[in-house]
């Protein structure tokens, strides 16, 4: 399926607009009133969440159509979580996987 320049710069534009109005009517509409002490205690694990969310799909199923788990991006994801976990600095633990990934991809002849 093939799609013109402007079908896709429209579902960008599209997509923008709609994660605006999303995050406007939580920001923008109740902004300036105090939240429950709870809610703010929940949202400091927001990044924490957000970045192995991303992350894990493409590690446990690389391809598209839930092809084989790759043992290469598995064993970088690996290495990412101990990393953090030990070190508990986000900068340490991306420069782990980022090796592990690359140092395994280069030595199975995928790179």
């Amino acid at each position: 399926m093939t799609f013109s320049n402007a079908e896709i710069w429209l579902t960008i534009l599209l997509v923008g607009v709609g994660t605006y109005v999303i995050r406007f009517s939580f920001l923008g509409l109740i902004g300036d009133r105090p939240m429950p002490a709870i809610v703010l205690r929940l949202l400091r694990y927001t990044p924490v969440a957000v970045l192995p969310a991303m992350v894990a799909p493409l590690a446990l199923w690389p391809d598209a159509t839930g092809g084989d788990v790759d043992p290469v991006r598995v064993t970088a994801a690996l290495a990412t979580l101990a990393m953090g976990v030990w070190k508990k600095h986000v900068l340490w633990a991306i420069g782990a996987g980022a090796v592990t990934l690359y140092a395994g991809l280069y030595l199975t002849g995928q790179l």
